[in-house]
């Protein structure tokens, strides 16, 4: 329809407002190219035993050339960092991202610095805990990966391109040997890098990692700070490293090592007498707290049976296993949490019942109270998991820091007036060679 104007001529068409294409002459080309034609992806994804998301990236000349004279080194040194509230921040200034464009450099300095320490030979990595990524696939969707691992990607992969550098990224999915302060990302790492042969080594005192998980208050906790610790390079927080900021209090909930190098002359109960024919032994400890290891160090040899709902499941299964036994003239030991009055009624009701003494043993956390998280008895379940066959013969897995914290909710002080002939307080000692020393000696938690 034609327009006209006040004097009667013919306007023109309006204009049209201009609009601003995100879409890139790049982006163009790559449509219009044919696959066979197009560069591969510089980005590689890998899955590691369905927990660890690895990605490894290559770019152009410059770091390339960066990255072949730091393979002539024989001691590399690595730059390793946190990702988020380290090297990026969410866009919207909320405490988790909405989606895959929503980061923002965590500071304008990052990528700079980056850039330099590629310059300078730095192998440079990202050691990240993402427990909210889901690596199970959505079929429903119609998508061969999870939404949230899809969005991960995504994003890791605009960071690389705009740093364009040689950079791996390791993510923890899982509570397992992976996530910080465990070293299981990095000895990958080493491992992909083929920097534990004899002739290519990670020059520890050349390198450093830099993560907000740093102890001080109000930090959300300490595993970046320990990390390090762990695997004994120097620790740096954003704002130090990136910032030029001065080191702020360390505050440390839990240090291992304070409980191996105790006084030797300590009180501790190294050994356990039996004083009747037939009796009934019950245990009293956080998970973790070496509750097993004592029945098999002490207890076994002196012909007690073991009653244990780990293994037996349920707690009426274990009453009915500690009746026959008791039936067949055997003592028992009962080697479960029993934190309350109620639950350690159960058994006593069972002593009278067969009119046997009935005694107690509290394995205790060595100082650490029972109304905060034992996080010792936590820590030890960690090392010996993670230290084999040896240390671990149940094949017990990682428990949560919920299996912990409510057995601490739980627990009631068990006294005589219960029933028990004697309470044993048994405290906690470390025993072990140097080497496994070294290992429980570690931050697990």
């Amino acid at each position: 329809m034609k327009r006209f104007n006040s004097s009667g001529g013919v306007s023109p068409p309006p204009v049209r407002r201009k609009v601003e294409s995100t879409t890139t002459k790049t982006a163009v080309a790559s449509f219009f190219t044919p696959i066979s034609q197009k560069k591969p992806e510089k980005i590689t994804w890998r899955v590691v035993n369905k927990s660890l998301i690895a990605g490894r990236y290559t770019s152009g000349p410059a770091g390339e050339n960066a990255q072949t004279q730091s393979k002539s080194v024989k001691r590399r040194k690595v730059a390793a960092f946190d990702l988020d509230s380290t090297l990026i921040a969410t866009a919207s200034g909320n405490r988790f991202a909405r989606d895959a464009s929503d980061w923002k450099w965590w500071n304008n300095k990052v990528p700079e610095k980056l850039k330099q320490l590629n310059a300078d030979g730095y192998q440079i990595i990202i050691l990240s805990n993402q427990k909210k990524i889901s690596l199970q696939t959505d079929l429903k969707a119609g998508r061969s990966e999870s939404k949230s691992l899809a969005n991960f990607k995504e994003k890791v992969l605009a960071i690389m391109r705009q740093l364009d550098i040689p950079l791996s990224i390791y993510a923890a999915t899982q509570y397992d040997v992976y996530r910080k302060p465990r070293t299981g990302m990095w000895k990958e790492f080493v491992d992909d890098y083929d920097l534990d042969v004899d002739d290519t080594k990670v020059d520890l005192e050349g390198s450093f990692f830099v993560g907000d998980a740093a102890g001080r208050p109000g930090d959300h906790s300490c595993v970046d700070r320990d990390f390090a610790a762990n695997v004994s390079i120097k620790f740096h927080t954003p704002e130090e490293f990136f910032l030029d900021a001065s080191p702020e209090q360390v505050i440390r909930q839990f240090d291992p090592k304070a409980y191996i190098d105790v006084d030797p002359d300590a009180p501790v109960v190294s050994t356990f007498s039996k004083l009747h024919p037939v009796e009934l032994v019950i245990f009293c400890g956080s998970p973790g707290a070496g509750k097993s290891t004592f029945y098999w160090k002490y207890l076994k040899p002196l012909g007690y049976e073991r009653v244990n709902q780990d293994l037996l499941k349920t707690r009426q299964k274990c009453i009915k296993v500690a009746k026959e036994n008791l039936s067949a003239g055997h003592s028992v030991a009962v080697d479960n949490t029993n934190a309350n009055t109620e639950t350690r009624a159960y058994w006593t009701e069972i002593a009278k019942e067969f009119n046997i003494p009935i005694r107690w043993l509290r394995i205790l956390l060595s100082s650490v109270p029972f109304f905060s998280p034992p996080l010792i008895s936590e820590s030890d379940t960690d090392f010996l998991i993670s230290w084999g066959e040896e240390q671990n013969p149940e094949s017990r897995t990682l428990l949560p820091g919920i299996a912990f914290a409510d057995f601490a909710r739980r627990f009631e002080e068990p006294t005589l007036a219960e029933g028990f002939e004697d309470i044993t307080r048994v405290e906690f000692r470390f025993e072990g060679d140097e080497d496994s020393r070294k290992v429980w000696g570690q931050f697990w938690v």
